[in-house]
């Protein structure tokens, strides 16, 4: 193929809705659901695709006794006619979410052991569904979900510290349901896929403890409400652990991951005549670094042809983080607008400097990156020089945390609309 703009472009954009696809709940949930059982069928599950999974179920079960809610984040509900669809905040929670997170507690108790809880869980499940452990309040929720977001901790570590504020993560969910049968279908966000992670883990023992928490707490600084520190002293309520008696009939089955997303554009990219390298479904860190370690990676494809040789498509996903200093601007030009996924493409887009012949898509396969509609960006060649002639700083926008100013400004911003899906952060890098 003759690699224009356009056409690397366009391929970047194929390879991207191939990932998509491969994790669209409508096309593979129904063959991960077991036979119908012969008592009730209560649904209840969070995330962004918790409301199309559980259409899903309702397409592959006309017959059955169906019955419970889901929670997914605003303008991502879709009609369903025997599950409620309840939409709350994300990543931040609210009441709604709390209020429906009381609500799916209350649904799973007193059930008998011929019944089953069917849990459709998703990325962004853990702010949905958020409910307070006893004695801490949604502010005091909110405050510390501000902070982990702010933090630079990880996902692995942000869950685990929610999983101990909570009333229903960390395998809360599932102890409540007992003695019913409970499978939880999973859409995995996380690096490594852990269930623990996934939504901070509602149906799935919690390996962690309030040590860790605090250990986690501590070591990024991070300030907690005066209740919340004297609920993680004390810990008084610990998770269900691993061989917890409760949890015994609780089955976990990972529908979609970020691998099988990755593995399913490496498809595409050969479709388009490009030899695809996938560097890992887990990468983390920070995103701006990362950037710069891919434009590396890039620049040796160019210049060595490996460790692939051109025309190439470099593959990658995880979860990066950003990490806001002090007096940054929030949500305003000139600071705080974008994502992960924004921040990762301007830090390589910087480190690239204008190699010929390599374009980047990075995106987030929800389709919403950070605090904008976008889903992600694409950088070009020319991607600094066309900023410099607009007038765009781009190492100005870096440290402000504005990618959105600038891919938005140049009329590279990808907006695709939320996609009902989550596989986590998705990076594609074209070399010719």
């Amino acid at each position: 193929m003759n690699w224009t703009d356009a056409t690397a472009r366009a391929a970047l954009r194929r390879v991207f809705d191939a990932a998509i696809r491969a994790a669209d709940p409508r096309a593979i949930l129904a063959s991960h659901l077991p036979p119908q059982p012969r008592g009730r069928v209560v649904v209840v599950g969070a995330g962004k695709s918790a409301a199309v999974m559980a259409a899903a179920v309702e397409a592959a079960w006309p017959g059955a006794d169906l019955s419970g809610l889901v929670i997914t984040r605003y303008g991502h509900a879709v009609p369903t006619a025997r599950i409620r669809v309840v939409e709350a905040s994300h990543p931040v929670p609210d009441a709604a979410g709390a209020a429906a997170a009381a609500e799916v507690l209350r649904a799973v108790q007193g059930l008998t052991a011929d019944d089953l809880v069917l849990a459709l869980i998703s990325g962004g499940g853990s702010s949905l569904m958020a409910l307070p452990a006893e004695g801490l309040t949604l502010e005091d929720k909110q405050a510390v979900n501000r902070a982990l977001l702010a933090s630079g901790a990880t996902i692995h570590e942000m869950n685990c510290v929610r999983r101990h504020l909570s009333a229903i993560k960390g395998g809360r969910l599932a102890a409540a349901a007992h003695p019913a049968r409970v499978l939880t279908l999973a859409i995995s966000d996380v690096p490594g896929d852990d269930p623990t992670v996934i939504a901070s883990g509602p149906t799935v023992p919690d390996p962690s403890s309030f040590a860790e928490a605090r250990g986690i707490v501590a070591h990024y600084g991070i300030g907690l409400p005066p209740a919340v520190a004297a609920h993680l002293a004390a810990a008084a309520d610990e998770t269900p652990k691993p061989g917890d008696p409760r949890l015994a009939g609780a089955e976990f089955r990972m529908i979609a991951t970020p691998q099988m997303a990755l593995e399913a554009a490496a498809a595409e990219a050969r479709a388009l005549g490009l030899t695809p390298l996938l560097l890992g479904d887990a990468l983390e860190g920070e995103a701006a670094v990362l950037g710069t370690a891919l434009a590396g990676i890039a620049r040796s494809v160019r210049a060595h042809g490996h460790p692939v040789a051109a025309p190439a498509l470099l593959l990658s996903g995880g979860e990066t983080t950003v990490t806001i200093r002090p007096g940054t601007p929030q949500g305003r030009p000139g600071g705080g607008r974008g994502g992960r996924n924004g921040e990762c493409l301007l830090g390589f887009t910087l480190a690239a400097a204008g190699q010929p012949g390599t374009w980047a898509l990075m995106g987030d396969t929800d389709g919403i990156d950070g605090s904008e509609e976008n889903a992600g960006a694409i950088a070009a060649p020319d991607t600094l020089a066309r900023a410099t002639a607009a007038g765009l700083d781009a190492r100005a926008l870096l440290a402000a945390h504005d990618s959105f100013g600038l891919f938005h400004g140049l009329g590279d911003t990808i907006v695709t609309g939320p996609t009902l899906t989550n596989v986590n952060d998705f990076r594609a890098i074209l070399i010719a």
